[in-house]
Order: structure tokens, then sequence, then C-alpha cells
């Protein structure tokens, strides 16, 4: 017989399941709750760190990008002096604490703008090997640390000169909101920068701690640092618990500088930098989950799989097993004890059937004919007793997945939760803004050096570069004061035909099916005519996508989406009314100007909503866009929501496991059974052509090995009988008769 066959490995894999899921249930699933920090405040700093190492990368990518473009600008053209090249460059990016012109064969400082720089920490002998102008982290006397920026202004019969510029090592444009500190570490853990960070020893204590541990954890590789499948943040992250003080503890998160893409580094990544945050929470043990509740459950599933396991003993195991006795005893041919019948079922039917095949191999008269069906009890057939123990068991995971420990309406939702989601879009709203900045000021800075002498073949060759150097353009091109295109390069321009350049910095153009992002630069070299970028709208749309914000939308002044992370319709109004409502209460003009705000919406579900408008200044401002985000709370890892889930998987797990197990007892053993039910009536009533084969080798493929062997016998006593009766009626042979 089968070690995998049979009715006995199913009802004993029940048994251990259900035993197991009691398990879990009360001593796993019911450890709700007992931290005194949620997980989903943990995940919550560590996507708040993730968001400035985002940022300062994307940041200090930019300033290297615009030192570099910017001096192979000023190569192209006309050779000029080194107080025009900075005060150019200032005019245009004011993000450099410090800018300098040195000439590099004698050393001498030609021109400086801003603080001064540490010019003695530059080795100007190395600037021709491979790491020559790559950018490096320089000391200052005062402590603090500047990044130096490196690029080569050079012309035909004159001195190369280098272009250096510095800038200070804080997170940018991130809203870190009452109590939230951050700061910028090097590979060794040393600060190199930090905002927030007040007076207290305490924290100044704690960003130490923390710092001592970001420094070991920031050596592991990005992919044994995450789990597998997590995706998200391409670096190494994650968030840790500091120490408590009057019922308030210091959380953090962490994140290490990385690419867009896992494992393509960039200039600012070679520098092996890491942000860590850190804000107080207050500590609190959830009562939402009683652990009475967990063991209730357990001791529930244990008496109800109880009773369903007892009744497939009673009722399907232990008369199959004496079927496969009684048929075994009849084949060998003890025919005189009649077959003890089943009470139930396919089994009492085979039984009837097996004691009238007994009684036809001992001749019994009568025993030919069609007998008595089994009684009532037989009609309750198997099927109905696997499907009453289905039912015991789904009395049990229906509730769990339908409706015990549902979170209500009221659910309470850590306020630091809320409050991370406003500054978290904030930080979004102000990385928009930037972007759009940044973009027009690359523009202002390539319509700087085109003037009347610049072909149109150079100018093109310049656009292509930039667009090259600077993903976020679909289209660049010079636009004459008339509307004629003098040079282009990427897609065909979307500005209206016969319009000259538009007088708005940046614009929004509806052109049907998405929103066209334009930015002009005059070009004073061209008189009237303006440098003009479209923006790619997945540029845009690209920023927007960061984890833990749930749905983001750009709205403009109307309300209308212009970008998100996921699917949209451009154009289209907000979806929600209280959405709605938390916009136009976010630009609400007061004495501080408008303001980000959040909320904690409940019409249809608790929702966590925060609109950000873009503020800060720059040519920007005036679009009056909004940054709006909401997620559902049932997303996020607190104990309500996790008690919630737990259940239904505990639910899950038993509703799964029980149409396994009893599954399985349907396919191998019910099925056959029923079939072999049909056979052996059949051979009882006088079928003795049809040969029974068994399915399975187990009870009832046993069964039906004696049932053939019955069949067998049968036929050779029909034989034998048949011959006996043939001997007894032969006429005998006629004499001869004699002669007379």
């Amino acid at each position: 017989m089968s070690l995998l066959g049979g009715i006995r490995p199913p009802i004993a894999s029940l048994s251990a399941l259900l035993l197991a899921l009691a398990a879990l249930t009360a001593f796993q699933l019911g450890h709700v709750g007992k931290a005194t920090v949620p997980p989903a405040v943990l995940t919550s700093q560590q996507y708040f760190a993730e968001d400035g190492a985002i940022a300062l990368r994307a940041s200090l990518d930019e300033s290297i990008t615009d030192i570099g473009r910017t001096a192979s600008l000023f190569r192209s053209g006309e050779p000029v002096s080194p107080d025009s090249v900075l005060d150019k460059l200032g005019s245009v990016y004011q993000k450099w604490r410090g800018m300098a012109v040195i000439e590099i064969k004698s050393g001498r400082l030609e021109a400086q703008r801003g603080e001064n720089l540490p010019l003695t920490a530059l080795d100007l002998t190395a600037l021709n090997t491979e790491s020559g102008l790559a950018p490096r982290m320089v000391r200052l006397e005062n402590g603090e640390t500047r990044l130096l920026t490196l690029a080569l202004l050079s012309w035909p019969d004159r001195p190369q000169q280098l272009l250096v510029a510095s800038s200070s090592l804080k997170v940018p444009g991130v809203s870190l909101g009452k109590s939230r500190a951050i700061a910028v570490l090097d590979a060794s853990g040393q600060v190199l920068g930090s905002d927030g960070i007040g007076s207290s020893e305490q924290e100044k204590k704690q960003l130490k701690k923390f710092a001592k541990t970001v420094a070991q954890k920031g050596r592991q590789h990005p992919l044994q640092a995450k789990e597998p499948g997590s995706g998200g943040f391409a670096g190494v992250s994650g968030s840790l618990l500091g120490d408590s003080k009057a019922g308030h503890r210091s959380v953090a998160g962490y994140a290490k500088l990385t690419g867009s893409q896992p494992g393509v580094g960039t200039d600012a990544t070679a520098l092996g930098l890491t942000v860590v945050s850190f804000v107080g929470v207050a500590e609190e043990r959830s009562a939402a989950v009683d652990s009475v509740f967990w063991i209730a459950a357990a001791g529930a599933l244990l008496v109800l799989g109880a009773l369903a396991v007892a009744l497939l003993v009673v009722t399907v195991q232990r008369p199959l097993l004496r079927l496969f006795l009684e048929s075994r005893r009849i084949g060998r041919g003890e025919l005189n004890r009649p077959v003890t019948v089943p009470k139930y079922g396919e089994a009492a039917r085979i039984g009837a059937a097996l004691d009238r095949l007994r009684r036809q191999l001992l001749g019994e008269p009568g025993a030919d004919v069609e007998g008595p069906r089994p009684g009532r009890r037989a009609r309750i057939g198997t099927r109905a007793l696997i499907a009453v123990c289905g039912i015991l068991l789904l009395v049990w995971s229906a509730p769990l997945l339908l409706t015990l420990n549902r979170a209500g309406a009221s659910v309470a939702v850590p306020q630091t939760i809320v409050d991370d989601q406003r500054e978290r879009t904030d930080t979004l709203a102000d990385r928009v803004r930037r972007a759009l900045n940044e973009g027009h000021a690359d523009l202002t800075s390539v319509a700087s050096v085109i003037d009347g002498k610049t072909t149109p073949a150079e100018m093109t060759k310049v656009l292509e570069r930039t667009r090259t150097q600077h993903g976020r353009y679909e289209s660049l091109y010079v636009l004459q004061a008339d509307g004629t295109v003098m040079a282009r390069a990427g897609g065909k321009p979307r500005h209206p035909a016969g319009k000259g350049p538009s007088e708005q910095p940046v614009t929004l153009i509806d052109s049907g099916n998405q929103p066209v992002i334009t930015e002009y630069a005059a070009a004073p070299g061209l008189g009237g005519a303006a440098v003009v970028g479209e923006l790619r709208i997945d540029f845009l749309n690209a920023l927007l996508r960061r984890p833990g914000l749930g749905e983001v939308r750009v709205v403009d002044a109307k309300h209308r989406v212009i970008g998100g992370n996921n699917g949209y319709l451009a154009f289209q109004a907000l979806s929600d009314a209280e959405l709605d409502a938390l916009v136009t209460g976010a630009n609400e003009k007061t004495d501080k100007g408008p303001r980000p705000r959040s909320a904690l919406l409940r019409d249809g579900g608790v929702s966590i909503a925060a609109a950000a408008p873009m503020t800060g200044g720059g040519v920007a401002q005036p679009l009056d866009w909004t940054v709006v985000t909401w997620q559902p709370a049932k997303g996020l890892e607190i104990p309500v929501y996790t008690a919630q889930n737990r259940t239904v998987l505990a639910g899950l797990l038993g509703l799964t496991g029980a149409a396994a197990c009893l599954g399985w007892i349907h396919i191998i053993v019910v099925r056959p059974l029923r079939a072999l039910a049909e056979r052996a009536e059949a051979l009882a009533d006088g079928d003795r052509r049809t040969v029974l084969y068994p399915t399975h080798h187990d009870e009832v493929g046993a069964v039906t090995r004696s049932l053939e062997v019955i069949r067998q016998q049968l036929l050779e006593q029909r034989r034998r009988d048949a011959a006996a009766g043939s001997a007894g009626h032969t006429p005998g042979r006629a004499t001869p008769a004699g002669r007379n």
C-alpha cells in the first residue's frame, strides 16, 4: 500500500495542519502591538532619509554637471576674462558658496567670488590624472566641510585655467517640521553637515550613536542590505531605534547615496555619503489587540478541528479499513462469517454487496437475485460527510475572514506618520520646484553664450550637447521674436506657430492629451530671441515616484491634474472633494503664506492625505502648482491593521488547509469509492464480465483487487456448475441390435 495514498495521510495531514495553525494563532499571530514604536513609524523614517539622499545626490550631480557644461560652453566661444566667467556663472546659478578661477601653470588666483576657498588643498600638478578633476571634500578651519567641484577653462594661445566652485554638504529642500534633525555623514561616520540639531547635549550624543551604527551598516552591499524583491531605494537604507527618555524615543532613518539605477554610480555617489535623519516619538503600547482573542481562536480551532477529524475517522477511515479486511477474508475463501456492513455511505453499499457475493460463493439459494439496498443511513454519502467536515472548519475560518478584528473608521493613526506625510509631500513639492528652476537656469546658461555671431549649426551643436547632458528636455530650440525656429534639437516644437517667445519664463500648454511644460530664457545677444526647452512629462512624473506616499498628483491653480506617479487623466479634476478642499486650504493666503497641510480622511475608509504648494521662489513660483498625496491607512504597519491582516491570514490558512486536505480525500478516496460501490453492486447483481482494476494502491485499491478475485472465483464456480450439470444430463449410448 502506498505511503502517500489511502485515507490515513490526508487525515493525518489535516490534524497536523490544524495543530500547527492553532499554535501559530495562539503564540505568533497574537504578538501585535507589543513594540512601543509601530513598525510603520520606523519605515516612515527610512523613507524620509531616502528622500534626503535622493535630493542630495541630485543636487550634487546637478552642480557637478552645471560646472562642467558651463566651462564647456565658455571653451566653445571667444575667450573671456575670469571675472566675466564668474559674473555670468553667479548670475545664472545661485547655488555655490564660493567660486574662483586659478591659472594652472603659475597657481595664481585670477578671480574670486563668495567665500574664500581652500585652494591650498588642490594639487594643480595632478589635474591631468584620471581623477584629477573629480569632486573632492575639504574640511575648513572652522570644522565645516565643503565640496569642491572643478572644471577646465582653455582657449587657444592662452594659459589653461581652473574653475573651482564650493558648496556645503547639506540636504537641500527637505522639510524637517518641528523636531526633526538631519545630517550628512561620510564613510567613517563623521558628521559633515547637519540641520535641525539643537544645542541639547542629548541630541548631539544621540547623533553620534546613530552615526557610528550607520557607518557600520553603510559598508554592506545593497543586495545584502535588503530583502530579495523589496524594490524601492536602490542603495543601503534602513531605520534605527535610539535612546528612550521620559516616554519618548529617538527613531532614525538612514540612506546611502546611490544612483537612480541599481549598480550605476555617479560623481556624487563616489563620495560615499550617507544621510541620516531622526525624530523623537512618543512611546505607547497599543491596546487594539487582546491576546485573549487569539488564545480563544486557537481553542475554538482545536475543538472544531477535533470534531472534524473524529468525524472523518469514525465515518470514513474505520469503515474503509473494515471493508479492506472483510474483502481480503472473503477473497481467501473464509465464507462462514457474515460481512460486517458499515452504516454510512458508499462503504455501506460495498459491504452489502460483499455479503451478497459471500452468499453467492456459498451457493445459498436466492443470493443471485438483486437484494435489498442498504437503509437510510447509507444514503448519506461520503461526500456529504466530507462537506460536514468542511462546514465545521468553515465555521472557524469564515468569521476570521469576514467579520472579526475589523478596523473601523475611528482608527487612531500615529501623529508622526501624518506629519511625515505632510513633510515628505512638502519636500517633493520643493524637488519639483527646484527641477523647474534648474531647467530654466540651464537654458539661461545656454542663452548667455549665443549671440549674433553664432551660426545655426553651432547653436544646434550646443542644444544637442545640453539635451544629452540633461534628460529632462523633449525638445530644445532657439525661437526668434517673429516665431521662427533658428535651431532645434529633439522633437518637433509645440510652441504656437507664428508667435514669439512668451514673457513668462515657464508656461503650461494644454495639447489635448498631455500637458506641455515650456521654459523660455531670453538670449540677450539675439535681439528678442529666446532659448526654449519643452520638458518631458515623464521627467516630471519620475520625480513623483517615491514609496510610502501612495498616490501623488501635481495640480495647477485650477486644481487640474498635471502629473502623477500612477495612471491619471491630464487636466482632470481631483477625484475626491476632500482632497480638493485640502489643496484649497494649503493655498490659503495667511500671514506666513501658503503652507503644507495634512489630514486624516475617514469617508470611505481611513486615508492619510497631504497637500504642499510650490513655494520658495524661482521661475516656477508663479505657476501656483500644488503637490497632493494620499494613501489608505490600511496599508500601514500599525497594530490595528496588523491585527486585521493577521486575522484574515489565519482564516485564509485555515480555509486553504481544509480545502487542500478535504480535496485530497475527495480525489484519492471518495471518487474511487463511489465508482467501486457501483461496480460491487453490479458484480453482486450478476455482472461477471466487467473486470475490476484498482485506480490507486491504497485501501480502495485493495478492496477492488479482492472483488476482482471474488469475480474470478464466481466465474470458476459457474464453469464448475455448468460442467457438472452437463455431465449429469448426458443420454446413454444405444446398443446395436443382434442378428437373428
